[in-house]
């Protein structure tokens, strides 16, 4: 058996240990009193207290999760049992999608929440979604929502900019945190993602992150405005089988189409170029468009188990 840490060496308070795993604060107390786990050790203060060796496990459940298991099936599981649930979770990954679940946690809960700068409000309810939707889902019925209701409220003189700008930092954060255990486990091929010179919205870049990390695939995101040259260099020196430009309706046009075909001129054919969002051009030779997140998971889950080849030619429904 593994040894104890002497005193709190190597544990971590549950805040820790719920930036770690993705879990909310409020579920994991939940399950330590249904099922007994995760088991802390209380300090005087009454305050919790995790070894890490539950991190491996919490990550393994909230994965199971996400891909529409019950809590009830994965926290009492054993260790060969929530295995089992993977395993099958793996084997029907390329099944059609199931039914939308249903919907997301209350928008103008979380509106209000963005409105009073109450960032720990506004994170507990997008884990929970995140516990609950699982990946697509998560952005398509959470994180979308909320965003299309906060440019109204912001339209409508409910929110002003300092509002907008809290949201964003937000939800890049949290997107950053709920990818780092996907980046710790991936093994498929590498991916650059970035925006083109003169485009500042990242936000979108950081759920495509998200997206292709969920699939397996090894993310290089450079950020907003990054020179063309530099986006090509960095594919070579990873080695990159593909590219992924994100572009806001605010680059539509020539803004983008200069840049992007001279992006596509430089990079060698063996690697896709794909792009997407509101300002993203509908016809580009040799570009893969996707329209949406879910045709963006099709075409990662397609691109991680079969090399691109060729001119890199995308097929008629490739685009997405």
């Amino acid at each position: 058996m593994p040894t104890e840490p002497h005193g709190d060496e190597g544990r971590l308070a549950i805040g820790a240990l719920s930036r770690a795993t993705g879990i909310p604060p409020e579920t994991l107390r939940t399950w330590e009193m249904r099922y007994g786990f995760p088991p802390p050790r209380r300090k005087p203060s009454g305050h919790r207290l995790y070894p890490l060796s539950v991190i491996p496990r919490l990550l393994r459940m909230a994965e199971a999760l996400a891909h529409g298991h019950r809590a009830g099936q994965v926290v009492g599981a054993t260790d060969a049992q929530l295995d089992a649930l993977l395993d099958a979770t793996a084997a029907t990954a390329r099944l059609p999608q199931r039914a939308p679940v249903s919907a997301a946690s209350d928008l103008p809960a979380m509106l209000e929440a963005v409105r009073r700068y109450d960032a720990s409000r506004l994170a507990l309810a997008l884990q929970t979604d995140w516990i609950r939707l699982g990946v697509i889902d998560f952005l398509d019925r959470s994180v979308a929502p909320l965003l299309r209701a906060a440019g109204d409220a912001w339209h409508a003189g409910a929110l002003d900019v300092g509002h907008e700008h809290f949201l964003t930092e937000q939800l890049e954060d949290l997107l950053r945190t709920l990818r780092l255990p996907f980046d710790d486990r991936a093994t498929g091929p590498s991916v650059v993602l970035a925006t083109l010179p003169g485009e500042t919205h990242g936000l979108g870049l950081q759920m495509v992150a998200l997206v292709v990390a969920s699939v397996g695939w090894s993310v290089l995101s450079l950020g907003t405005d990054v020179p063309v040259e530099d986006i090509v260099a960095a594919t070579g020196e990873r080695r990159a089988r593909a590219v992924g430009i994100s572009i806001s309706s605010a680059r539509t046009g020539a803004p983008s189409a200069r840049p992007l075909t001279r992006l596509r001129t430089l990079l060698p054919k063996r690697v896709s170029l794909v792009i997407g969002g509101d300002g993203a051009p509908r016809r580009r030779r040799f570009v893969t468009r996707v329209e949406d997140f879910r045709a963006l998971e099709t075409w990662a889950r397609q691109g991680s188990i079969q090399p691109v080849t060729g001119s890199n030619r995308p097929s008629r429904n490739s685009q997405m």
